[in-house]
């Protein structure tokens, strides 16, 4: 089947499958006492994950999805810095001891634009309240913007030796279009201050399908990118969700590119970055060989989470900050989104929880089918149900989906084993939907598939 027909079938809202089920379908069912709760059953013995949200930017982007608002506000800094205090606090009183921790991950936002000294009085109260492992990865988002050779210099001596640096598009009218100037050299002497500070790996975050991306131009700003020589390399396709997110109202839709143009943007960049000895990492994800990533995945051992694809296999995930989710054995809590919301939860003594959703057997098993699959590439479902004590007939209802997949070649499959074939590697969240029982596609939730 050609391309065009394949992307007027499947270049469909479908989740990103961070998750299964997704966010969307947590509830309010999950409430403190019961967060409070599966924190305290957390075996002896069991490694954290720890993720930090900072919801703070100097300046809003208008492209961004994430859960963030702009401020240069010292005051609300530090109040901010206080709460993450009081709430790393109230979540290690609520597990009962000092659990180890393999690793730990600044998102946002923008989590430098905390100020270095408060980034340095949180990452000793999680040292204090817990055993940070000697080979733990300690990673954070930064901006080259605003990371000022202070703020870097700072960051090595809290123990970080991981650092994305968001570049999205070096073009200067894609730039205009979502209000984020940032040019090469910026992000090239952010780079280089990171490893002088001895931030030993480095990882470039680039987006396709913004307003007035061209196909030679997504090319180009990779190539640049590239020079840059980071360890890995992610590639996002552009969610516009003006639904959910008001601000990327401003972006005109018409300038952004249909669906055969992102598909051609992204074919682009991951012939450019495969080009320059890059391995190709689950949906979006690129690494050097040799790089702990690239090595997961060889070995079949990568993991995917709220932040993408991960090496991190600790098997429980403890969110820090308002809107962050924690993913526990029982199941996932997200804190409240709301920042004043969330603090007061803290303030007044409670964990700040808003909604979650406990996990049926039948949720486990799927959520391995579809996290195998999105990693991996290919799926052994007699495998997997095996593991859970199930059958392969208990997946009987996705037969149809997967038959139709097979037929338009996006798929390979025996009845069996599910394999995505070249032409099908992009389309595998539409894969991936097949076993979601939850999805309802008329409800228009997510973003498109490609």
């Amino acid at each position: 089947m050609d391309i065009q027909t394949l992307l007027s079938k499947y270049d469909v809202p479908t989740p990103r499958y961070t998750s299964y089920p997704t966010a969307p379908h947590f509830s309010q069912a999950v409430d403190c006492g019961v967060h409070r709760g599966w924190l305290s059953a957390i075996p002896d013995g069991t490694s954290l994950s720890i993720y930090l949200h900072v919801p703070f930017c100097a300046e809003l982007c208008w492209f961004c999805g994430c859960h963030t608002t702009a401020t240069k506000n010292r005051a609300v800094l530090d109040q901010y810095a206080d709460t993450m205090l009081a709430e790393i606090a109230l979540v290690r009183a609520a597990i009962g001891r000092r659990a180890d921790v393999a690793h730990i991950h600044w998102g946002g936002g923008t989590p430098t634009a905390m100020p270095p000294d408060r980034l340095a009085e949180i990452m000793t109260a999680l040292g204090t309240a817990f055993h940070i492992r000697d080979d733990a990865e300690i990673a954070i988002e930064i901006d080259p913007r605003t990371a000022t050779p202070e703020i870097i210099a700072a960051l090595g001596p809290m123990g970080f030796n991981r650092a994305s640096l968001g570049v999205q598009d070096f073009d200067l009218k894609v730039q205009a279009a979502v209000n984020r100037h940032q040019s090469f050299e910026q992000t090239e002497t952010c780079a280089q201050l990171l490893r002088e500070a001895g931030i030993g790996s480095v990882n470039l975050d680039l987006i396709y399908g913004l307003p007035y991306q061209t196909v030679e131009g997504v090319a180009d700003t990779v190539r640049q990118a590239l020079r840059i020589r980071p360890d890995r390399v992610a590639v996002f396709g552009y969610a516009h969700v003006p639904w959910m997110k008001k601000h990327q109202n401003l972006i005109p839709t018409e300038s952004l590119p249909g669906g055969a143009e992102r598909y051609a943007q992204r074919a682009a960049a991951e012939r450019t970055i495969a080009g320059a000895g890059y391995t190709l990492v689950g949906l979006d994800h690129y690494a050097l060989p040799g790089d702990s990533l690239a090595v997961a995945a060889e070995n079949k051992a990568l993991k995917r989470n709220f932040q993408g694809y991960t090496t991190d296999t600790a098997p429980v995930l403890v969110g820090i900050g308002a809107s962050s989710i924690s993913a526990l054995p029982q199941g996932y809590v997200q804190n409240l989104p709301s920042t004043p919301a969330w603090r007061e939860a803290v303030r007044a003594g409670n964990l700040p929880t808003a909604r979650g959703m406990e996990l049926s057997e039948e949720d486990k098993f799927r959520r391995d089918v579809i996290e195998t699959l999105m990693c991996d590439g290919r799926v052994d479902l007699a495998a997997v149900a095996h593991a859970h004590h199930r059958t392969v007939a208990d997946l009987i209802d996705a037969s149809p989906k997967l038959a139709d997949l097979a037929a338009d070649e996006v798929i390979s499959w025996d009845g069996t084993v599910v394999e995505l074939t070249e032409t099908g590697q992009p389309f595998v969240r539409n894969v991936a939907a097949s076993f979601d029982t939850y999805l309802r596609p008329a409800e228009g939730r997510h973003a498109r598939s490609t």
